[in-house]
């Protein structure tokens, strides 16, 4: 199964800075997970959106492994141009259910 979530377009997610915006995405992430009876452990692959990967890679980095835990998911992080609300980040999850 595929469960996949573009969360950026909430309110909730808006924060002024990329710690802020990666806690939020990564708790609503996490709340879509476990309301699909499934969580981080069973993720299998991510791709995060970083509007700039060059400056917020790090900091993004230390948010997105003290959510995952142990779990540690093929990933792919890549810089964009712009994203939806202008947000600074966007994450996606495939996970088993």
């Amino acid at each position: 199964y595929e469960i996949s979530a573009c969360l950026v377009g909430s309110e909730m997610c808006i924060r002024d800075s990329i710690v802020g915006q990666s806690k939020q995405v990564m708790a609503n992430l996490k709340a879509v997970l476990e309301a699909a009876g499934t969580g981080f452990d069973k993720v299998v692959k991510t791709t995060c959106f970083l509007k700039d990967v060059a400056r917020d890679f790090g900091a993004f980095n230390e948010v997105y492994a003290e959510a995952m835990g142990d779990a540690k998911p093929a990933r792919s992080c890549v810089g964009v141009a712009d994203l939806p609300k202008g947000v600074l980040v966007e994450v996606e999850v495939i996970a088993a259910l």
